[in-house]
């Protein structure tokens, strides 16, 4: 198995986070609804990526591997509050262009089926195309779920793909609710998983 390393992103590292999020999520069937023209969707997604990667490493957790090929984006769920990204709107407006009002219907799917108990929230678990497969996502999960098993705190996600669902099932997640799906029937799985 491939060593991996890695370490917590700061503000310098937002635009890589996003860029990796953005190409490993290129291809993702929610993805293609969000922006259909694949031209389109390598340029918007990176854009749109990095007001959350921006957020989560002033207010959660951000990891990324030494060789920017794959990051973890968690945010906090445990009753304290978080500010929305600053000039939230404004923003999705400028990087999503036409496509804008499919995000607002994404975010609004996404706090709909968001459950209340407190826990972590991995938003983005994302490893380039050339990594995938060779353990790179596994480190990044093991490496905070030791923490968070330590902390006794519970984690959420939603998987974005059925290969996705497979793995998070093999690091202890289960499904939480029914699968919910974007307008053009795309599905999203929630999970659940408890501390150990």
């Amino acid at each position: 198995m491939t060593q991996v390393r890695f370490g917590h992103a700061g503000p310098e590292d937002a635009e890589a986070v996003a860029n990796v999020v953005g190409t490993a999520f290129c291809d993702l069937d929610v993805a293609k609804w969000l922006v259909p023209d694949p031209v389109e969707r390598a340029k918007i997604l990176p854009a749109q990526f990095v007001i959350l990667a921006e957020h989560a490493i002033r207010y959660g957790t951000v990891l990324l591997t030494v060789e920017r090929d794959a990051a973890a984006v968690w945010f906090p769920k445990d009753g304290t509050p978080i500010p929305p990204p600053r000039d939230y709107d404004a923003r999705l407006a400028t990087a999503c262009g036409a496509w804008t009002d499919r995000f607002h219907t994404l975010d609004e799917l996404f706090d709909a089926h968001h459950p209340a108990k407190p826990h972590q929230h991995l938003a983005l678990l994302a490893v380039l195309p050339g990594r995938q497969g060779k353990g790179v996502g596994s480190a990044l999960l093991r490496y905070r779920h030791e923490q968070l098993d330590a902390a006794g705190e519970s984690a959420y996600l939603e998987a974005s793909s059925l290969q996705s669902r497979a793995l998070y099932l093999r690091h202890g997640y289960e499904p939480h609710g029914e699968p919910f799906a974007v307008p053009d029937g795309s599905q999203l799985w929630p999970m659940w998983r408890e501390p150990r």
